[in-house]
């Protein structure tokens, strides 16, 4: 939903399968359907596509599916007739999965080898591979290193290799959406820390900031006059914090990125800058998963909203941020787990009390004020909530 949200910011209509061909964790995404549905699309815009949905049926799916390559590769050619057929740019991304999960390597590694020469064919305006979840051990990074080297080998300058997942179809639709060059400042609360290697990437903190912000259409630069000032907050003093994104704001366009912990934001930075009403002015918040979730979410949602957006969808993604970063994330996950056993959240009485608790935290006030008019747990487990926020 968030990458279909960004691009909407402008005020269009993005095209989106409906979510019942997308699957999910335990049902995965029909590509023969899906290949379908983009022959009845509109063929005047570019193509933003997830590589695994289409040959795998999902993310999760594609750790474990039973596909040959070849197979695989079967499913994804209505992508090239589609480019063939419209002549219109297709920004695509493939993942390396994430270890002990995978149960054929050798078949992800050979079909992610075969986008390479799609890419130099120029079946691609734009292709990401990406590694997923990478904690010490995994061969994903060495995986991705050789395949950074083919590219560069090749002088194919449309393909990037970078550790990241759920963020980058976000922003894939930030780079074909918002092309316009644009520069991003960022700035830690604890510097030397964003020195180290983090947790489900095997790089610093630094490299991920760097990786995210040229993923999505970002130049780095330290210079103060920077179109957007990415905060990161990764450890030291919350309030301190919040007092400098309230003095950054007052020089311009600031996101924020919360990545001292996983799936957790930092209770005491949101209720401080919520206390200066300083959570409304900002371009983009995230704080609902990795490291590199978050940098990459923040950084996509930033450079539609430094692109003109439409205001009020610009004040309805920022709540909707709040609502599942710092309001789910931080707060209401935790008091669902203490009131339900996990076992018994795929219940209706499970789900009942996800409602009744998440009320107490509404309505929510952005720029406009908004309530909570349903909530459910479409995997039946905690980790992740949909919602139906209204203005009123």
């Amino acid at each position: 939903m968030l990458p279909a949200l960004i691009a909407g910011l402008g005020g269009g209509t993005p095209h989106v399968p409906p979510a019942v061909l997308l699957g999910n964790a335990g049902q995965e995404a029909n590509p023969a359907l899906l290949a379908a549905w983009l022959s009845t699309q509109p063929t005047d815009g570019p193509l933003i596509a997830s590589l695994d949905a289409l040959a795998y049926g999902g993310l999760v799916q594609s750790r474990k599916s039973p596909l040959t390559a070849a197979q695989a590769l079967t499913r994804l050619e209505p992508l090239r007739e589609w480019h063939k057929r419209t002549g219109q740019p297709i920004l695509a991304f493939i993942t390396l999965p994430r270890e002990p999960d995978a149960t054929d390597r050798a078949r992800n590694l050979d079909v992610a080898r075969t986008m390479l020469d799609w890419a130099a064919a120029g079946d691609f305006a734009q292709l990401d591979i990406t590694w997923d979840d990478a904690l010490p051990g995994s061969p994903a990074p060495a995986e991705g290193a050789a395949l950074a080297k083919a590219a560069a080998d090749r002088g194919l300058a449309n393909v990037r290799v970078y550790p990241g997942a759920d963020e980058v179809l976000s922003m894939l639709v930030a780079r074909a959406l918002a092309p316009q060059k644009k520069t991003v400042r960022v700035e830690y609360s604890d510097p030397k820390a964003a020195q180290a290697v983090i947790k489900y990437e095997g790089i610093p903190l630094t490299q991920s900031a760097a990786n995210h912000a040229a993923g999505s259409g970002f130049t780095v630069t330290e210079e103060a006059n920077a179109d957007l000032t990415l905060y990161v907050f990764n450890g030291g003093d919350p309030r301190k914090s919040a007092l400098r994104i309230s003095a950054l704001l007052r020089r311009g366009p600031v996101a924020v990125a919360d990545v001292e912990k996983v799936n957790l934001g930092n209770s005491r930075l949101w209720a401080d800058l919520t206390t200066l009403r300083q959570h409304a002015n900002l371009r983009a918040l995230a704080a609902w998963g990795t490291p590199g979730n978050n940098l990459g979410s923040a950084l996509a949602h930033a450079k539609l909203a430094l692109n003109n957006p439409d205001p009020l969808r610009q004040d309805a993604l920022l709540a909707r941020e709040y609502a599942n970063d710092v309001i789910y994330s931080t707060e209401l996950r935790a008091a669902l787990r203490k009131a339900v056993p996990e076992k018994e959240l795929d219940t209706p009485q499970g789900q009942a009390e996800l409602l009744r608790l998440a009320q107490s935290y509404f309505p929510l006030r952005i720029g406009n004020e908004y309530v909570l008019e349903d909530a459910a747990l479409p995997w039946g487990r905690s980790f992740e909530w949909d919602f139906d926020l209204q203005a009123r």
